[in-house]
Protein backbone atom coordinates (compact mmCIF):
# COMPACT_ATOMS: atom_id res chain seq x y z
CA UNK A 1 0.00 0.00 0.00
CA UNK A 2 1.40 3.08 -1.18
CA UNK A 3 1.93 5.95 1.50
CA UNK A 4 -0.98 8.35 -0.69
CA UNK A 5 -3.68 6.21 -0.47
CA UNK A 6 -3.18 5.75 2.93
CA UNK A 7 -2.87 9.72 3.71
CA UNK A 8 -5.79 10.07 1.35
CA UNK A 9 -8.25 8.07 3.44
CA UNK A 10 -7.98 9.60 6.73
CA UNK A 11 -10.45 11.07 8.31
CA UNK A 12 -7.69 14.39 8.89
CA UNK A 13 -7.17 14.37 5.12
CA UNK A 14 -10.94 14.82 4.40
CA UNK A 15 -12.81 18.11 3.50
CA UNK A 16 -15.96 19.19 4.75
CA UNK A 17 -17.42 21.46 2.75
CA UNK A 18 -19.62 24.13 3.46
CA UNK A 19 -21.73 27.13 1.87
CA UNK A 20 -21.30 30.34 3.88
CA UNK A 21 -25.34 31.64 3.32
CA UNK A 22 -26.88 34.72 3.46
CA UNK A 23 -30.95 34.55 4.95
CA UNK A 24 -33.48 36.84 5.69
CA UNK A 25 -35.30 34.55 8.38
CA UNK A 26 -37.97 36.01 10.91
CA UNK A 27 -36.46 36.52 14.57
CA UNK A 28 -39.20 33.99 16.43
CA UNK A 29 -38.65 31.24 13.88
CA UNK A 30 -34.75 32.02 14.93
CA UNK A 31 -35.43 32.09 18.52
CA UNK A 32 -37.82 28.54 18.27
CA UNK A 33 -34.64 26.76 16.31
CA UNK A 34 -32.40 27.96 18.67
CA UNK A 35 -34.64 26.82 21.69
CA UNK A 36 -35.72 23.54 20.44
CA UNK A 37 -32.52 22.21 18.88
CA UNK A 38 -30.02 22.97 21.94
CA UNK A 39 -27.56 24.03 19.31
CA UNK A 40 -24.17 25.95 20.84
CA UNK A 41 -24.65 28.90 18.00
CA UNK A 42 -26.88 29.39 15.51
CA UNK A 43 -24.80 27.56 12.61
CA UNK A 44 -25.14 24.48 14.64
CA UNK A 45 -28.85 25.05 15.41
CA UNK A 46 -29.63 25.56 12.12
CA UNK A 47 -27.80 22.57 10.67
CA UNK A 48 -29.87 20.04 13.21
CA UNK A 49 -33.06 21.60 12.28
CA UNK A 50 -31.93 21.18 8.30
CA UNK A 51 -30.78 17.72 9.04
CA UNK A 52 -33.74 16.80 11.10
CA UNK A 53 -36.08 18.19 8.11
CA UNK A 54 -34.22 16.68 5.63
CA UNK A 55 -34.05 13.22 7.31
CA UNK A 56 -38.31 13.83 7.77
CA UNK A 57 -38.63 14.37 4.44
CA UNK A 58 -36.94 11.07 3.25
CA UNK A 59 -38.83 9.33 5.20
CA UNK A 60 -42.27 11.08 3.91
CA UNK A 61 -41.35 10.47 0.75
CA UNK A 62 -40.63 6.40 1.68
CA UNK A 63 -43.77 5.94 3.50
CA UNK A 64 -46.02 7.76 0.11
CA UNK A 65 -44.09 5.35 -2.01
CA UNK A 66 -44.75 2.20 0.73
CA UNK A 67 -48.48 4.05 0.52
CA UNK A 68 -49.07 3.25 -3.46
CA UNK A 69 -46.94 0.17 -3.49
CA UNK A 70 -47.53 -1.69 -0.24
CA UNK A 71 -44.37 -4.14 1.11
CA UNK A 72 -45.32 -7.55 0.56
CA UNK A 73 -43.91 -10.84 1.81
CA UNK A 74 -42.54 -13.74 0.21
CA UNK A 75 -45.43 -16.89 -0.04
CA UNK A 76 -42.74 -19.20 2.45
CA UNK A 77 -41.73 -15.95 4.77
CA UNK A 78 -41.62 -16.88 8.25
CA UNK A 79 -41.47 -14.69 11.35
CA UNK A 80 -40.41 -17.99 13.44
CA UNK A 81 -37.69 -18.43 10.94
CA UNK A 82 -36.35 -15.12 10.44
CA UNK A 83 -36.22 -15.12 14.70
CA UNK A 84 -34.21 -18.83 14.61
CA UNK A 85 -31.72 -17.25 12.30
CA UNK A 86 -31.19 -13.96 14.13
CA UNK A 87 -30.57 -15.62 17.16
CA UNK A 88 -27.82 -17.89 15.76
Amino acid sequence: MSNRFFWTNTIHNRKIHSMKVTALIQDDLIKDVKKLTDGKNLTESLTIALREWVAQQKINKINTKIAKTPLSFHRDFSAEIIRSINRR
